[in-house]
C-alpha cells in the first residue's frame, strides 16, 4: 500500500513557512498544527509550519518522508452527538533534524516571514542547562536552542524591532512564556550577547503563556490495522483527538489579527489573565489523568476509559475529584462541577483508546505541577491530608519501582529521578522500614519538589503506610480497602 504523500492530496496548497515549533509530538499536530490547517482553509492565516524535534530525529524524518502530511482523526461529542472524521492535515511544510541540519535551522532565523514559535516539549522542557554553549549544534535544553535562534535573527536583521517573534509554549506550567524568557535571558547573559540584544528580546518580541486542553491519546496501534484499511494509504503518522479543544493564550489582543483563529469558530481565546482557566483545567483534568495513572496501570487496567467506568477504580477517581480537588479550588462551585462533569465525560470517549500509560511520562514533575497544590493546599484548608491523593503519591513510588506483576514497566523520566527510584528500591527489603527509608528520600527529593516534603506533617508516614498496604497486599487489594474504609465511615 502506497505510504501517504503530496501526490495523494487533490488540489494540494503551499503556504509560506510563518511557524517555527519545537515538538513533532501527537498533541502539537492535533492541536496546534490542526488549528493552522483549519485557518488556512478558509484563507485566514496562510501560513505553514516548520518542526524540529527537540531530542531524537526519527518523527521528523517520518514527517519528511511524508512530505509533511499526516491524517488526523477527531472523535467524540459534536453538537451533542457521537462523531468520528478524519482528515489530512496540511499546515506542515517540513521537518529539520537539528543534528544534521543545524544550518537549516539557523537559515530559517533569516526567512522574513517567520513570526510565531510554539512548542511542547513537557513540563520538564523548559529549564536552564548550565552546560549549554551557543557554539554547540545543537544544544541540549530547548530553550537554548531558542536562545541560539533568536540571536541569529537579531544579526539577521541588524536588531530590527519589526522583526521578532510571538512566542506561546504549550508546555503545562505557571507562567510558561515568562519562564521561557527569563531562561532565555539568563543565557543571553551567560553567553555575553550584549545589552542591545537583551533589550531586542525585551522590545521586539511578544511572549505569552497559554493554556492547551484536548485529550490526544497517540498513535492508535491496536487500530492502526482498520484504519490503514479505511483510509486506503499506509501513514505512520497518524493522530487521534477529541472533538474537544480549548486554547487559552494570555496575551495583547492584537494577536487576533495575526491568528484569528477566533474567525475559523475555534475555540481559543486571548485574555489578559488565564490563572482562573489554567487553575481549573489542571487541578481537575492533569491532576486526575496523572493521580490515576499509577492507581489504575498497577491495578491492570490499561485505558482512562476503563478506570472511570471501573467499580472500585471509578469510584476512587470520582472521590478524588469531587471529594479532594474541587472543595479546595476558589471558584463557583457550580462551575466547577459542571466542568468536571464535562471532563468525565471526555474521559469516557468511546472512541479513543487513552492508555495510561501515555500519561506516565515524566510522572514525578507532572504530580508536582498538577497534584502537589492540591495536597498542600487540600493540608493548609482542613488540616488533614486528602486520603485518595495521599495513595495516588504512594502509587506512583510504586509505579517507579518498575514491575507490573512480573511485567516490567518502560519507565520515561529524568535520568536522576530515574537512578533515584533504582537506588531506593535497589534497597528495599520487604519490611516497613525500608518502605519508610524509600518514602522519605522521594519527598526529601528537592530537585523535583523544590522542598521537602517530609516537612508536611503526617505526609511521610502516609505515604509510607500506603505504600506497604500496596506491596503487601497488591493493588487491586489496597484500593479495595481505602474505598471500603471510607464507605464504612
Amino acid at each position: 500500500m502506497e505510504q501517504l504523500n503530496k501526490g495523494l492530496v487533490k488540489d494540494l496548497q503551499t503556504y509560506p513557512e510563518k511557524v517555527l515549533q519545537f515538538g513533532e509530538g501527537n498533541f502539537l499536530r492535533a492541536f496546534v498544527d490542526w488549528q493552522i490547517d483549519v485557518m488556512n482553509k478558509k484563507n485566514l492565516f496562510n501560513g505553514s509550519v516548520v518542526v524540529v524535534q527537540p531530542r531524537g530525529q526519527e518523527k521528523v524524518e517520518k514527517l519528511n518522508q511524508q512530505d509533511g502530511l499526516y491524517t488526523l482523526y477527531l472523535q467524540g461529542l459534536k453538537e451533542g452527538k457521537a462523531v468520528k472524521e478524519h482528515s489530512i492535515i496540511t499546515s506542515i511544510s517540513r521537518g529539520i533534524n537539528l543534528f544534521n541540519q543545524y544550518d537549516q535551522y539557523l537559515e530559517l532565523a533569516s526567512n522574513p516571514e517567520i513570526r510565531f514559535i510554539f512548542s511542547n516539549t513537557t513540563e520538564a522542557g523548559i529549564a536552564f542547562n548550565v552546560n549549554d554553549r551557543l557554539e554547540d549544534r545543537p544544544q541540549k535544553s530547548f530553550p537554548g536552542k531558542l536562545t541560539a535562534f533568536l540571536y541569529q535573527r537579531y544579526n539577521a536583521f541588524q536588531g530590527n524591532r519589526e522583526k521578532g517573534f510571538i512566542i506561546i509554549p504549550c508546555e503545562l506550567i505557571d507562567h510558561g512564556g515568562e519562564k521561557l524568557k527569563q531562561i532565555i535571558l539568563k543565557y543571553a547573559e551567560q553567553w555575553n550577547l550584549g545589552e542591545e540584544f537583551i533589550q531586542w528580546i525585551h522590545d521586539a518580541n511578544t511572549f505569552c503563556s497559554s493554556l492547551v486542553d484536548r485529550i490526544v491519546p497517540g498513535y492508535p496501534r491496536d487500530t492502526i490495522e482498520e484504519i490503514t484499511e479505511e483510509l486506503g494509504y499506509q501513514d505512520d503518522l497518524v493522530a487521534v483527538g477529541e472533538q474537544y479543544h480549548l486554547w487559552v493564550i494570555e496575551g495583547p489582543q492584537w494577536i487576533r489579527e495575526e491568528f484569528p483563529a477566533h474567525l475559523a469558530g475555534l475555540n481559543t481565546l486571548v485574555v489578559d489573565d488565564l490563572t482562573p482557566y489554567r487553575t481549573r483545567k489542571v487541578r481537575i483534568l492533569n491532576g486526575v489523568h496523572t493521580a490515576m495513572t499509577p492507581v489504575s496501570y498497577l491495578y491492570g487496567i490499561d485505558t482512562v476509559a476503563e478506570a472511570v467506568g471501573h467499580e472500585v477504580v471509578g469510584q476512587f477517581v470520582k472521590e478524588l475529584l469531587y471529594d479532594e480537588i474541587i472543595p479546595v479550588l476558589d471558584q463557583p462551585s457550580d462551575e466547577l462541577h459542571a466542568f468536571a462533569d464535562a471532563v468525565l465525560d471526555r474521559f469516557k470517549n468511546p472512541f479513543i483508546q487513552h492508555f495510561v500509560l501515555s500519561i506516565s511520562l515524566n510522572s514525578m514533575s507532572k504530580f508536582k505541577t498538577r497534584d502537589l497544590p492540591t495536597l498542600l493546599d487540600y493540608y493548609h484548608q482542613k488540616q488533614e491530608l486528602p486520603r485518595n491523593l495521599v495513595f495516588s503519591f504512594a502509587a506512583i513510588l510504586s509505579f517507579y519501582k518498575g514491575k507490573r506483576g512480573e511485567e516490567s514497566i518502560a519507565l520515561s523520566d529524568d535520568q536522576d529521578v530515574l537512578e533515584l527510584f533504582q537506588e531506593q528500591w535497589g534497597q528495599y527489603n520487604g519490611s516497613f522500614e525500608s518502605l519508610r527509608a524509600i518514602a522519605r528520600s522521594v519527598l526529601g527529593y528537592e530537585k523535583v519538589w523544590e522542598q521537602d516534603l517530609n516537612q508536611v506533617p503526617g505526609l511521610t508516614a502516609a505515604i509510607a503506610n500506603d505504600l506497604y498496604e500496596i506491596e503487601s497486599l497488591g493493588m487491586k487489594k489496597a484500593v479495595e480497602s481505602l474505598i471500603g474504609q471510607k464507605t464504612a465511615k
